[in-house]
């Protein structure tokens, strides 16, 4: 029990740091663009923004989801890799399927992958809708300061 529950935790922090690293890394790209985004940009440049930090989340949790699955596989918790890529995702999504589970001796390790898979999205839904928040916001601002001002310079 206090091994399983000594692997969730290293499991847990590990994709804790994971996540973090990789949302600074996302944050990092998209302050340092050669063109950051600015009130006075189309919608395309801003729908390309979101699209890339949509993509990125996918990357961070598809990174997340394969460590799981190859520390289930390390175990011989999972007969091979597909298969515990796949309890992995399901574990890691919260969809919990069940046509695929854990021996009775690592079963902690699936549970406590779950409520970390759901703590991660919820992060990751919060700072997507930060960004989205913040680009609406700088079209708000640019169009409120843009009635009765003349146009910005080209």
């Amino acid at each position: 029990m206090i091994a399983n529950l000594a692997l969730a935790t290293a499991m847990v922090g590990a994709t804790v740091l994971m996540h973090f690293g990789g949302l600074l890394g996302l944050l990092w790209i998209l302050r340092n663009r050669r063109h950051r985004l600015r009130p006075h940009e189309s919608a395309a440049r801003q729908a390309t923004a979101i699209l890339f930090v949509v993509l990125g989340l996918v990357a961070i949790h598809t990174c997340e989801i394969w460590l799981y699955g190859v520390v289930y596989l390390a175990l011989g918790a999972m007969p091979d890799f597909e298969t515990a890529l796949y309890f992995s995702t399901a574990s890691f999504t919260t969809i919990g399927y069940g046509d695929v589970v854990l021996g009775a001796r690592w079963r902690m390790v699936g549970a406590i992958e779950g409520a970390n898979g759901l703590l991660l999205f919820g992060w990751s839904s919060a700072f997507l809708i930060s960004l989205t928040g913040q680009i609406r916001t700088l079209e708000h601002d640019w169009l409120e300061q843009r009635v009765g001002q003349a146009p910005p310079p080209a």
